[in-house]
């Protein structure tokens, strides 16, 4: 793990000459197990499913979201992207998904009588075969992200930051914990992904946090950061949707940042 942390420093400093971060499958595999136990409990059945109260599918050890074909949301898609970077890496696709015409379900309902038919087994059979792939592409979109900090911020702000990042990052768990919430709750770069013009993005709680001076270890005032954040998307979330229901599992998910 340190070894990729290492790695992950290096290509962040550089991006210019390594514009992708090159981890090994073992690499990959450790973290991306994590990570489908987070989001799916670790289960094959949980790389596809439709939570209530969404618009889209939610798929693969990431629940990279996948809207139905002529539909958009609130929330960034990912999961058209992810198939692009499977495909780009010489994973074989389904023929059915060669094509991005969006999700084949129009709603949740669909989505639930289609459980057990060929073209949801084939989608859980590459999803259960690329785990790997899917971290690396956590990982890409995490560098990408870092990318675009001085375009997005200004200089003082975006120098408070990278500097948070760099404490995250060289603490033990710290990709991780940077790799895990970018894929859970996104970058913080989209305007869309706010409520009252609050973002709740790796980028918003990397701006909490305060420092060193704050007198916690780095990784413990992410966890802490990311929660306050949290909090308050919930608080400022439109109240039809219900959103505190979800707190306690966030919470959870967070504590394994530092337990």
């Amino acid at each position: 793990m340190k070894k990729i942390v290492f790695l992950l420093l290096a290509i962040a400093q550089n991006l210019g000459a390594a514009p992708g971060l090159r981890i090994n499958t073992q690499q990959a595999q450790e973290i991306g197990k994590k990570i489908w136990q987070n989001e799916c409990n670790g289960t094959v059945e949980g790389l596809t499913s439709w939570n209530d109260g969404e618009q889209f599918a939610s798929l693969g050890i990431g629940h990279f979201i996948w809207y139905p074909k002529g539909k958009k949301g609130h929330f960034k898609e990912s999961f058209p992207s992810l198939l692009s970077y499977l495909k780009n890496h010489n994973k074989k696709v389904p023929q059915w998904l060669q094509q991005d015409n969006g999700a084949p379900w129009s709603d949740k309902a669909t989505f639930d009588k289609a459980k057990t038919d060929k073209k949801m087994e084939e989608l859980r059979t590459l999803l259960l075969d690329s785990i790997d792939l899917q971290t690396k592409f956590m990982v890409d979109r995490l560098i990408k992200a870092f990318a675009h900090v001085e375009k997005k911020f200004p200089a003082i702000k975006a120098a408070h930051i990278k500097k948070q990042f760099y404490r995250v990052a060289h603490s033990p768990n710290g990709l991780y914990a940077l790799i895990d919430y970018v894929n859970f709750k996104g970058e913080g770069f989209d305007a869309k992904e706010a409520y009252n013009n609050h973002g709740w993005g790796l980028m918003q709680v990397l701006e909490e946090m305060q420092g060193t001076t704050h007198g916690k270890p780095a990784l413990q005032e992410f966890a802490d950061a990311a929660k306050k954040v949290l909090t308050r998307r919930v608080e400022n979330a439109p109240k039809n949707r219900d959103e505190s229901r979800w707190l306690k599992g966030w919470f959870n998910r967070i504590e394994t940042y530092v337990s």
